[in-house]
């Protein structure tokens, strides 16, 4: 198969997952769609070049090193919504109501940590493999990760249950 072939496989394949780790990231529908696209422009210029490199990982850290560049870039304060984002229809009220009460309280997060918690906990990352995807050291993923949660439970003490196994 030719590489243009590989390519549109491999986006069919993760687009979605892509997609679902680009919104905990921004915690905007919009913002989200507006970081894959700009993962999937630097992953076309440099699909060719980039050979026998694991494409998973290589499209996450296109994917993160973005999301914290445009942070770097816009340096905008976050505003939290004003109105809770629609929620799929189907959910439990009480899941549902957790699910609003943990994007609230992920979107007063830094966008650091977001991305570490998101590359640690959904991507399910080791600490060295999410330090590799972010472009920053291990005690990083270490430090954030531990401030992260410390602040979810100060924000969400409720919901946050499924994070207290974790070592900080």
């Amino acid at each position: 198969m030719d590489r243009e072939g590989e390519l549109r496989e491999f986006v069919s394949a993760r687009g979605a997952a892509l997609s679902r780790a680009a919104y905990l990231l921004t915690g905007d529908h919009q913002a989200a769609e507006d970081l894959v696209q700009e993962t999937y422009v630097v992953l076309v210029r440099r699909w060719r070049k980039s050979g026998t490199v694991d494409p998973e990982a290589y499209v996450r850290r296109i994917l993160y090193t973005r999301f914290v560049d445009g942070w770097r870039r816009r340096r905008l304060v976050e505003v939290p919504w004003a109105s809770p984002p629609d929620t799929p229809a189907g959910d439990e009220a009480g899941t549902a109501g957790d699910r609003l009460t943990l994007a609230s309280a992920l979107a007063r997060l830094t966008p650091r940590q977001r991305a570490v918690l998101v590359a640690r906990f959904y991507e399910d990352l080791t600490e060295s493999q999410a330090a590799a995807a972010l472009g920053i050291s291990t005690s990083t993923v270490k430090s954030q990760t531990r401030v992260a949660l410390q602040r979810l439970r100060e924000l969400a003490p409720d919901v946050v249950t499924s994070f207290e196994g974790v070592e900080t």
